[in-house]
């Protein structure tokens, strides 16, 4: 029976990190399908690109809840640890690779900070901190990302080891999804933040 409701967690998990907030947001306010604007990318920085700060705000609050409610509730239950941090990375990779979306998400980058938060708080505060220093620094949204979760799974490692492998696995793949970023910051065209398009 327990392993049926831990099966049960990481499906839920999976499905609740697969409704895109970016789609909702725009289509609820009336603006274009994030997908077909932009980057195309489902996520808060192209909303922000399309409808300006509220819009952006909504998705980015959307995407960081949904991967902290089945989290919290396997804390709750007192469910192993490596449970509890396979539950936040299937809200994340529902995020990516999302079912009701033809498998076509976003970054992740949002939710992967509302797991962080809801699997130790410190730690995601300090993920958050090292995104606004190097955002600060920067002004690059990309390679604040990276940094920030380049960093995580080292600081998971001394603070919350036993949710290393699901910490590790989100890095990993946020990371590989800004492979189009990485190639843009080693060639010197990343933009900045609020920098248009010439």
């Amino acid at each position: 029976m327990a392993d049926v409701f831990a099966i049960l967690l990481l499906v839920g998990a999976y499905l609740l990190g697969s409704l895109c907030s970016a789609i909702f947001v725009c289509k609820a306010l009336g603006l274009a399908d994030p997908r077909t604007q932009g980057s195309h990318n489902p996520g808060a920085t192209n909303v922000m690109r399309i409808g300006g700060k509220g819009p952006a705000l909504l998705t980015l609050a959307g995407d960081m809840l949904k991967g902290v409610p089945l989290v919290l509730v396997a804390q709750y239950l007192n469910l192993a640890p490596e449970l509890v941090g396979g539950i936040g990375f299937m809200a994340f990779l529902g995020h990516l690779y999302p079912v009701f979306f033809k498998f076509e998400g976003g970054k992740g980058v949002a939710t992967a900070l509302g797991v962080l938060l809801a699997l130790y708080w410190p730690l995601g505060l300090g993920v958050v901190g090292t995104w606004l220093v190097i955002f600060t620094l920067f002004r690059i949204s990309s390679l604040s990302s990276i940094i920030a979760f380049a960093a995580a799974p080292v600081a998971a490692w001394y603070l919350t080891p036993s949710y290393m492998i699901g910490i590790l696995g989100m890095s990993v793949l946020l990371i590989a999804r800004h492979k189009t970023n990485i190639k843009s910051l080693l060639k010197g065209e990343e933009r900045k933040f609020g920098e248009k398009k010439e």
